[in-house]
């Protein structure tokens, strides 16, 4: 039987990828590779992306992962040459994007919870000064209303991520270290810090499982979240709202000394604020001048 030219190549392809930095790919990425080394591989012009992309699945040294995106938004696949986690795979879907929220949370060890869903951020391109002339009825109007979330989801048997549009923040308060998981290593991963993740789940508490659940990471943070550090990145991030009332509350009712709340109380607070979009039954906590559910 006669060899093709693919397998007479096969031990050379093998060697230059397994030689390559990067373990991840998209299809034009290996495109690239294929036709940069097609002559030194003496592939035929004939040889496809498609046909060579095959050819490295069928070996087994290349696999694939699916991120069915629903319409309007893009189906994208990654190829993985080797050994890389669906976390690691993830942080490719979408340039400078990174793990926030609830995974954040779990990252931080945070929560006793499995999320199912991962989040990723992806920062939106500045939009420049925000508009900064609330009143107390637009405030009112739009915290009554149910709250916004993202439907850019790819769900599998394997996984569920959720793509974010945040802020811009030019990446503020986002690391790049090494992530354990189960007992594991998950990768050396994007993810927000400590204090930034705080705030973050303050803020969108819908993408942390909840405001009890927000309040319980506070309550896990303890000593380990910096006053300081978490009233500096607030200034930083320059909110329209004053989630800084929502922090404080939840700062206090997780039990953080005074002078940790101080740093928080030094925000003006001209308006009154809601912990969360959309809620029934509320009790009002004047200190913070903020709704709360009742009961919370």
């Amino acid at each position: 039987m006669k060899q093709t030219r693919l397998n007479i190549a096969r031990p050379d392809i093998f060697r230059y990828f397994d030689a390559l930095p990067e373990k991840i790919f998209r299809q034009k990425d290996i495109a690239m590779h294929l036709a940069g080394q097609r002559n030194f591989w003496r592939l035929a012009q004939s040889t496809t992306v498609q046909a060579f992309v095959r050819f490295l699945l069928d070996s087994k040294r290349l696999t694939q992962t699916v991120f069915p995106f629903p319409k309007p938004y893009k189906r994208e696949v990654r190829y993985v040459w080797g050994d890389a986690t669906v976390y690691e795979i993830m942080l490719t879907l979408k340039p400078d994007c990174y793990f926030s929220h609830y995974t954040a949370v779990a990252f931080h060890g945070l929560t006793e919870q499995i999320p199912k869903t991962t989040y990723l951020n992806v920062e939106q391109p500045s939009t420049g000064a925000a508009n900064t002339n609330l009143t107390q009825n637009s405030i009112d109007v739009a915290m009554r209303r149910p709250v916004r979330v993202s439907h850019n989801v790819a769900e599998t048997a394997e996984f569920r991520v959720c793509l974010i549009s945040g802020k811009n923040t030019q990446n503020y308060g986002v690391v790049e270290e090494p992530v354990m998981g189960a007992g594991r290593p998950l990768g050396i991963l994007r993810f927000t810090k400590l204090e930034r993740t705080l705030i973050d789940i303050a803020v969108r508490p819908v993408y942390a499982g909840g405001v009890a659940e927000v309040l319980n990471a506070y309550r896990s943070a303890g000593d380990r979240a910096s006053a300081n550090v978490l009233s500096a990145t607030l200034e930083r991030l320059a909110f329209t709202y004053p989630y800084h009332q929502a922090i404080g509350f939840y700062m206090e009712r997780a039990g953080y000394k005074g002078y940790q709340l101080d740093m928080l109380r030094r925000f003006p607070m001209p308006f009154d604020f809601y912990l969360t979009h959309g809620m029934q039954e509320m009790e009002y906590i004047r200190d913070w001048r903020l709704f709360v559910p009742k009961g919370l």
